[in-house]
């Protein structure tokens, strides 16, 4: 891995010398292990330890196959579907890898006794299989993590709806925690120029799922004027929201816990924000206990709301935080708005009032990652210093466990980097440019 590491940072390399040069039979990978499912049995979520059960281990080099490619990775990020995988939550992700291995033989490799995870990287191409032609080795490239076969035909509108869509890195092996990935051709996009390979492998996952959820017609389909309820606005998948509807000419109302994530979302350009802390903030308890809701906070709520945005309630309601905030999310949303729903980090059984629903002619749109053309769009965005990287700390490979425990226990702001094969912090520039004109909002969520 020494020779592709230093062609990487040698910054000239050729395609050609990319092409020739020898690829390691096995390699460095952060996995979680089949043997190894129970380890948590009995525990609650939030006393699950990622750092037991993710694993750094060498790893053989699968199979290239047809359409895909091998990418080696610079750096990755933790997602929250790392965590689920990491604790075995809400299944264990073994089941997604032996249904895949009944697809194809091709499949057939993902069906392991070791996951690869992560569904995120920023690196280099260095081998394309047969059928690729838009990609060649020594390729600066981000992947979005939609893995898609396309062979029948209700995936040929939105890839999203394709009957064997898949999260790459979650329910695929070879995922981007890792020192090479194997990815499809088409979920490989240009890597933005200005950004370091740790800022450029942050944006991924989030920033498309937030554009698909928010921005697309496959989503909320947001306009200028609209107002936008956003939980976790400072986080991996609310600041990206954030910033969409800054971008877009709407207001967002951000929802966060804590005076230093208010702060963040203000300096983006936020005005209207609300910290739902009990310790520093306004202390909203939806529930009343674990089985009752509380409809008077749902008010109280609402009507913070409406002091905010002089008397207007969410045109757009961007839910990911699910069983706790689902039913005052329903109720806040205005007559005829539209709550949008990912994730469920809180969990997946929603309970809300529907006669605030029905009666009030709302609509609940589920969204799921991105189609390319989705994902596309946003990586574009970033390229173009019109949406900054909400990277707030970067790990080594060896510490992916720790990483992967901060999002767990909520102990993070913004997303949080995995360096890989790059051995540190502040390597990839390549239009120092356009770096500088945008450096402060870049460090934004750095503190820097």
């Amino acid at each position: 891995m020494n020779q592709i590491r230093d062609a990487i940072l040698a910054g000239d390399t050729s395609p050609e010398d990319f092409a020739a040069l020898d690829l390691p039979r096995s390699y460095r990978a952060v996995t979680v292990r089949k043997d190894e499912t129970a380890m948590f049995e009995g525990l609650n979520s939030r006393d699950k330890d990622p750092r037991k059960s993710l694993h750094v281990d060498e790893v053989a080099l699968p199979e290239l196959g047809p359409g895909e490619a091998y990418v080696a990775v610079m750096a990755s990020a933790i997602n929250y579907n790392t965590v689920w995988t990491s604790i075995f939550e809400p299944v264990s992700t073994f089941g997604f890898l032996e249904r895949y291995g009944k697809v194809s033989p091709l499949g057939k490799r993902h069906d392991l006794p070791y996951h690869v995870v992560g569904s995120d990287l920023a690196g280099v191409v260095l081998r394309t299989g047969v059928g690729v032609h838009a990609w060649r080795p020594g390729d600066e490239v981000v992947a979005h993590c939609l893995s898609v076969e396309l062979e029948g035909p209700d995936g040929h509108n939105d890839t999203m709806l394709d009957p064997e869509q898949r999260i790459w890195g979650f329910e695929t092996n070879f995922g981007g925690l890792a020192e090479i990935a194997l990815v499809k051709a088409n979920q490989l996009m240009p890597k933005p120029d200005h950004l370091t390979w740790e800022e450029a492998a942050a944006p991924g996952l989030v920033n498309s799922t937030a554009y698909r959820q928010l921005v697309s017609r496959n989503g909320a389909g947001m306009k200028q004027g609209d107002n936008v309820l956003i939980w976790g606005a400072s986080g991996g998948l609310g600041g990206y929201a954030t910033q969409f509807a800054l971008n877009g000419g709407a207001t967002p109302v951000c929802v966060v816990s804590s005076d230093e994530k208010a702060d963040i979302c203000r300096s983006l350009g936020a005005e209207l924000v609300i910290n739902r802390s009990h310790a520093t903030g306004e202390g909203y308890r939806f529930w009343k206990d674990e089985h009752e809701q509380d409809p008077k906070e749902w008010r109280r709520f609402g009507a913070r709301i409406r002091e905010l945005t002089g008397g207007e309630d969410p045109d757009i309601v961007f839910e990911h935080p699910g069983r706790e905030t689902f039913g005052a999310s329903v109720f806040a949303a205005r007559k005829g708005g539209t709550i949008v729903t990912c994730a469920s980090t809180s969990g997946f059984l929603h309970q809300y009032d529907n006669r605030y629903l029905w009666m009030n002619l709302k609509r609940i749109i589920g969204s799921h990652f991105a189609n390319y053309r989705e994902a596309w769009e946003a990586n574009r965005l970033v390229a173009k210093a019109k949406i900054h990287p909400t990277l707030s700390k970067a790990y080594a490979m060896d510490e992916a466990g720790q990483a992967t425990l901060d999002v767990h226990r909520n102990q993070h702001q913004g997303k949080v980097g995995v360096l890989c094969l790059a051995p540190e912090e502040g390597l990839g520039v390549r239009d120092g440019e356009l770096r500088e004109q945008h450096l402060s909002s870049i460090n934004r969520f750095r503190g820097i």
